[in-house]
């Protein structure tokens, strides 16, 4: 059965409507149950969800259209293999262009990745889509295509695809007359569910299926556990040692437990067992499985680690190799004992220079150097020890290969002569065969320029050519020596060399060329190929070579002649040079001049990448990856599988590295209580095999002490999630844990900040923001950089949000000011979604929720999973950001939070720091949110002498400026003129204007333009009558007229009464207070009656003096 075809069948048989109609498999599309009756149930279970889960990818990305990759077609040509009606395979030539990023032909597909490449989707059309109805147009429906493979050549690139029916295509296309343009868009890319479909349509005659038949059931007591092998641990001295080794390491007792049950699982072959280590937030998991993959290490244990992204895959390959390196005796040895594999470019191995040595790909490029005929260690030794024991043989070889070098070379120059005639000769031809001029003329304006223009072609392919080639070799940055390394020199020098040059040259070649295989053969040889004590030997070898380098440079060339002479006249030079040479002689013919090769066949290159697959003892891939260990049929299986991050993986992509011939046990690493794998169906089809197992009761060796966050973030993630069976360490219970990067409670380990005046909106992916938020954060990030230069503190912060249109926002507004290449900075910033930042930690995090409603509607944010990774990445500071009204009303675990917050009084209002409030009021002011901001007193100035009150001219006014500094500048003189503060009255800039308003309106210069209007009104509250600031409006100098006049109207329906409350000034010290009367009092009574600031509005405990006067 080929199951490729049958899923792409399925999605070859899709029309657009198909596509879009999310019912389309609901009859079809059944719960996944808990247990299976059997080993057809099981795999059968998955198919029709596996079904819709495509279908609902494509329709997700059909949706993006304008965003996808565009390629404009070059060429459309029938493949070999094309035959009507199904076998509709093409040859797609697409031009160069902006938007092609493919040349990678590896198909590892666990990331987003815009290249093209093979296992994409991809849409025929003649227009460039930027909605789904261009792709259904009438005259030219398009047509899907299934990338087979993928070719990058001088002239572009090449795509290999089977469409879902014939392409229409001109037969003159790509010729000079005018054609149909097409287009290439990708959709997206099928090849982990194609490796799924594989895996549930195996035969289970000749898969193994072993272990999957052990986890179809609920688990019996004890079923883990075999009393055979028990037994014989008991008597096993390796048992015994590993043990010892384990319980002398640094882990703590739960972590030790874990390591042990899985290691004993190794030595069972009379069950096919799964072990499950549940590690929470915190709790060393990667720690654990990397002291786990180095003891299977240690053990010759044959294990495939799998991961569901590259990210998670190279986070645990890092752990071991550092484990590896560290307790190795000479730099790498021993990393030949681990591979891992995978698409280069999406697993950014640039960003990971570490992992160079033991990445495939870098692996094999540089053993086919090692291993080469002409430049490789066999050719490098001999050619050395020919060079030391026989100087003047080897150089009159040199000398016989400069001749023939010569010889060539002077044939070449003769050739060129010979090309730069052609012209002439092309034109002289032409007068013979042509007698008459205008027959010469066609000739030569036709014929010789068409001769030309073949031989520039000719020439440009070629330069085209190297220059792809050097560009392939610098981005491959392998480091490698040149095959062929005197040839620069050679071509420089017009006389051969002396002898004495040519053996002082030679050597240093050769030594450069040796070193590079003695590192790299240490490097990525597995350890059982080449011994510790051979290593020794050689960098011994390499050491003496460097010392006997440093005696060439000085000794005489009548010593180098005569080093096979004995001569009576000896010197001392001579004598302890030839000592030297023999020693190296010696030591140079104690080395292997051999290492098992691994060419059986004529592709050396692929030998050498079955040959490292087939030596290693841990392998590295994606889960998904690992379907291409199933094609390698001679290789030595696996023993052990080991997937980490194993509750993040669908339960049905775990079959493919399960029926890996030979696989006996398995071991899943993860929490079920952390994001699942990402999917648009439910039926529970993204399920992890580690969350049905662990459901059903399957035993987990809990890792219970968390070493990562402060106890008071840890306190309500464990109790909510972890029913309090996380320990905290000691390190974390430790006083000097705690820090504090910015002043005041609202910043203290664990706060919840309250932002009441957030408004939600969308972006065009139909993903949410809050602008009030991303002020908010942006503000609070910009505070602790400040701090942070101030103290340097060195600080990581981090922030969350589960919606990327906030994180897209909020990355955005503090763009990249406080972005550093420098490692060392003190200050570094991650902005990532939830879902992005699983497996992270940082020193503070700050979580901006977004929602902003009344209903309590909070969406995914009220998935407990995506909660619990978001309330657990911080180690020292977690601030939440979000409002607490609708948080309160969800419903949800975030109800509880807000609640438990306020019961350890760590909920705050964002107005209480300042800072905080200017960056909610500026953007209101953006959002044009003016309600709001009638009201901005409260954020502004809750604690002001004067209460403040704005008009919505005023908030118009700043919002058509739109002018920061201008802000920042009214901000502070309101906060001036709130605290009792006013202008001395020779500052004062006057206006001519006889109106009833002229005896109120005050105007303060905020800049050369603009000045601030404003004047003192009173309003009625608790039976009183208090003074407050009225501001009317940020204006020109000019303008202030013209608005006197509309106030006019407004002061002039006040009584005397009304205007000589307005008019009182309560003068305390140097400031001025608001005076405060009963509201049945009359205006006689005023003056009477003790004016007084509100007590808990003053700015000074003692004033100087208080009187009370008319203005």
């Amino acid at each position: 059965m080929d199951s490729r075809k049958s899923l792409i069948g399925s999605v070859f048989s899709w029309s657009i409507k198909d596509v879009l109609n999310n019912n389309l498999y609901k009859g079809r599309v059944k719960h996944i149950p808990e247990t299976f009756s059997s080993l057809a149930e099981y795999l059968e279970s998955f198919i029709n969800p596996l079904i819709e889960e495509t279908r609902s990818d494509l329709s997700s990305s059909m949706a993006t259209l304008s965003e996808s990759m565009c390629c404009q077609i070059d060429f459309v040509k029938p493949s070999k293999d094309f035959q009507l009606p199904n076998d509709l395979f093409y040859t797609i030539g697409l031009k160069e262009s902006k938007e092609k990023k493919g040349d990678d032909d590896d198909d590892d597909d666990d990331d987003d990745d815009d290249d093209l490449g093979k296992g994409d989707l991809v849409a025929i059309t003649n227009v460039r889509p930027t909605c789904i109805n261009d792709l259904d147009r009438p005259r030219r429906p398009y047509v899907i295509a299934f990338v087979l493979g993928i070719q990058d050549h001088i002239e572009g690139l090449s795509l290999f695809v089977q469409s879902s029916k014939p392409i229409r295509v001109e037969d003159d296309m790509g010729k000079n007359q005018k054609s149909e343009v097409l287009f290439a868009v990708k959709l997206m890319n099928m090849t982990t569910n194609i490796r799924i479909w594989s895996a549930l349509n195996s035969d289970p005659k000749t898969a193994n299926m072993n272990i999957i038949q052990n986890v179809l059931q609920t688990p019996l007591t004890n079923a883990e556990n075999c009393n055979l092998c028990h037994a014989e641990e008991k008597c096993s001295a390796a048992h015994s040692a590993m043990k010892a080794r384990i319980s002398s390491s640094d882990l703590n007792e739960s972590q030790q437990a874990a390591v042990l049950s899985c290691i004993g699982t190794r030595e069972c072959h009379h069950h096919n067992t799964i072990k499950m280590i549940w590690g929470p937030p915190g709790t060393g998991k990667t720690k654990t499985v990397g002291f786990l993959l180095h003891s299977l290490l240690k053990m010759e244990c044959r294990t495939l680690t799998c991961a569901p992204t590259n990210t998670a895959v190279l986070e645990v390959t890092k752990r071991l190799l550092k484990g590896v390196t560290e307790s190795s005796k000479y730099h790498g040895y021993g990393c030949g004992d681990l591979v891992l594999f995978g698409n280069k470019k999406r697993m950014k191995i640039k960003n990971h220079n570490e992992l160079y040595d033991i990445f495939l790909d870098h692996r094999v490029a540089v053993l086919s150097q090692c291993y080469s005929r002409k430049s490789g260690w066999n050719y490098n030794l001999l050619s050395m020890i020919s060079l030391l024991e026989d100087p003047k043989e080897e150089y009159s070889l040199y000398l016989k290969e400069w001749e023939e070098k010569k010889l060539k070379k002077d044939d070449e120059n003769a050739d060129k002569k010979n090309v730069f005639s052609e012209s002439r000769v092309i034109n002289t031809y032409g007068k013979k065969i042509f007698k008459d001029e205008r027959s010469q003329k066609v000739w030569r304006q036709i014929v010789v320029p068409t001769l030309k223009e073949k031989s520039k072609k000719e020439k440009n392919v070629k330069g085209k050519h190297k220059e792809k080639q050097s560009n392939r070799k610098e981005k491959d940055g392998n480091g490698l020596p040149g095959k062929n390394e005197e040839t620069e020199k050679d071509k420089k020098a017009e006389n051969p060399l002396t002898f004495e040059e040519f053996v002082k040259e030679r050597f240093n070649c050769k030594e450069e060329s040796l070193h590079f295989c003695i590192k790299n053969l240490c490097i990525h040889l597995p350890t059982s190929l080449i011994s510790l004590e051979v290593v020794k030997k050689m960098f011994e070898a390499y050491d003496s070579l460097k010392s006997f380098k440093k005696l060439l440079q000085d000794v005489s060339s009548e010593v180098l002649k005569d080093v096979n002479a004995y001569s009576v006249n000896e010197g001392h030079n001579f004598v302890k040079f030839n000592a030297a040479r023999s020693k190296n002689l010696h030591i140079l013919k104690s080395l292997p001049s051999k290492f098992p090769p691994p060419y059986s066949t004529e592709n050396d290159s692929l030998d050498i990448r079955e040959f490292c697959m087939e030596k290693a003892c841990i392998v590295f891939c994606t889960v998904s990856g690992s379907a291409k260990l199933h094609k390698v049929g001679t290789m030595k299986p696996f023993e052990l599988l080991v997937i980490d991050e194993a509750a993040q993986l669908k339960e049905c992509e775990s079959a493919i590295p399960l029926q890996l011939s030979g696989m006996r046990h398995a071991i899943l690493i993860g929490d079920e209580l952390q994001l699942p794998a990402m999917i648009s169906e439910e039926a529970d089809f993204g399920r992890s095999l580690f969350e049905r197992l662990a459901f059903i009761g399957h035993k987990k060796h809990l890792l219970n002490v968390q070493h990562r966050m402060h106890p008071l973030i840890s306190l309500f993630p464990n109790r909510e999630f972890y029913d309090n069976q996380i320990l905290d360490s000691q390190n974390v219970k430790l006083r000097n844990y705690s820090r504090c990067f910015l002043p005041g409670k609202l910043y203290g380990t664990y706060s919840f900040i309250n932002v009441p005046h957030g408004k939600e909106e969308f972006d065009n992916k139909h993903s949410r923001k809050n602008r009030v938020e991303v002020s908010v954060v942006s503000e609070i990030v910009a505070s602790i950089y400040k701090e942070c230069k101030l103290t340097k503190k060195k600080v990581k912060v981090g922030v969350i949000s589960p919606y990327k249109a906030q994180v897209h926002a909020i990355s955005e507004k503090i763009g990249k000011q406080y972005n550093s290449s420098d490692a060392q900075s003190d200050f570094s910033l991650s902005i990532r979604s939830v879902d992005g930042f699983q497996g992270g930690e940082e020193d503070v995090i700050i979580i901006s929720t977004v929602r902003s409603n009344v209903s309590g509607s909070v969406g995914f944010l009220s998935n407990r999973q995506r909660t619990n990774v978001a309330l657990t990445r911080a180690r020292y500071c977690l601030w939440i950001v979000g409002s607490a009204m609708t948080l309160g009303n969800s419903g949800s675990v975030w109800r509880k939070l807000v609640i438990d917050a306020k019961d350890r009084c760590c909920f705050h209002n964002a107005e209480e720091d300042k800072n905080l409030a200017n960056a909610i009021v500026a953007a209101l002011l953006e959002l044009n949110q003016f309600n709001v901001l009638v009201n901005a007193h409260a954020l502004l100035f809750k604690s002001a002498k004067w209460k403040v009150c704005f008009t919505n001219s005023f908030w118009r006014s700043m919002g058509r400026v739109r002018d920061g500094e201008l802000f920042n500048k009214v901000l502070f003189l309101l906060e001036k003129l709130s605290s009792g503060w006013r202008q001395p009255q020779e500052k004062k800039t006057h206006v001519v204007h006889a109106g009833s308003s002229s005896h109120f309106l005050e105007h303060y210069m905020v800049n050369k333009q603009f000045y601030l209007v404003w004047a003192v009104d009173f309003i009625e509250e608790s039976s009183y009558y208090t003074q407050v600031l009225k501001v009317w409006d940020v204006s020109s100098l000019s303008d202030i007229p013209k608005l006197s006049k509309q106030l006019d109207i407004f002061y002039g329906s006040y009584i005397v009464d009304k205007m000589s409350r307005c008019k009182h000034v309560c003068n305390d010290g140097n400031l001025v207070g608001p005076m405060r009367w009963p509201v049945d009092s009359s205006s006689h009574e005023a003056n009477q009656f003790l004016s007084k600031s509100l007590g808990s509005l003053r700015l000074r405990d003692e004033p100087e003096t208080s009187s009370t006067t008319n203005r």
